[in-house]
């Protein structure tokens, strides 16, 4: 029932919990991995593929609200559903606005807290795909020398043939050939795929 092998990580201090919640996820296709602590979690070898982290709020040590934001400072993009015996209002709006995915307050039923890790699964994977996605576009983007490259930019900013011959000073006939390099290379099948696949590349802030 799940397209691709995803892991749901377990943190929580109590045996019992742990041991339930890993029966519950691995009797619907998940693996399911499981951790007494943060720093349990932080020294094991995780596997790849599509996932989030089931997180206790309340933990001996470092708290489960800790942990969300040194994984946000470390860059880690791992949806979290936070689970906990003694939730209130600020809490859960706290990890909410940090960008939990659910906040669920034990006992829970068990349909409840499938649905919540299944929607961090499926976020999971949408990010991955993404991020595939992206470093394909880059890498089609170095594939153009930099004076294409300036012909597809100006190209995506709605310049004419005629004004972007002008601007580069060049013949309207190599500013054709060069943008019907860019369609190909890029495997825009439109203007306004190359539009949005500008955008993608503008938008990115990690290293090319």
């Amino acid at each position: 029932m799940i397209s691709e092998q995803s892991v749901v990580f377990i943190i929580d201090d109590d045996p019992s919990v742990r041991e339930s919640l890993e029966s519950l996820l691995r009797s619907v296709g998940h693996t399911a991995l499981a951790f007494a602590s943060t720093q349990e979690f932080l020294l094991a070898e995780r596997p790849a593929g599509p996932g989030c982290l089931v997180l206790d709020v309340r933990l001996r040590g470092q708290s489960g609200l800790e942990f969300q934001q040194e994984l946000a400072r470390s860059g880690v993009e791992l949806p979290i559903v936070f689970i906990t015996g003694h939730g209130d209002i600020l809490m859960s709006v706290t990890a909410m606005k940090a960008g939990a995915i659910e906040f669920l307050t034990k006992p829970f039923r068990d349909q409840d807290f499938l649905d919540a890790v299944h929607r961090a699964v499926d976020l999971d994977r949408e990010r991955r795909a993404a991020s595939t996605a992206l470093v394909d576009l880059k890498e089609r983007f170095r594939s153009l020398t930099p004076r294409v490259r300036e012909i597809m930019m100006l190209v995506a900013a709605g310049r004419l043939n005629k004004q972007i011959a002008g601007e580069l000073q060049l013949s309207e006939i190599t500013v054709k050939v060069h943008r019907a390099q860019v369609m190909r290379k890029m495997q825009a099948k439109s203007l306004p795929d190359l539009d949005r696949f500008a955008d993608k590349l503008a938008a990115d802030t990690t290293k090319p």
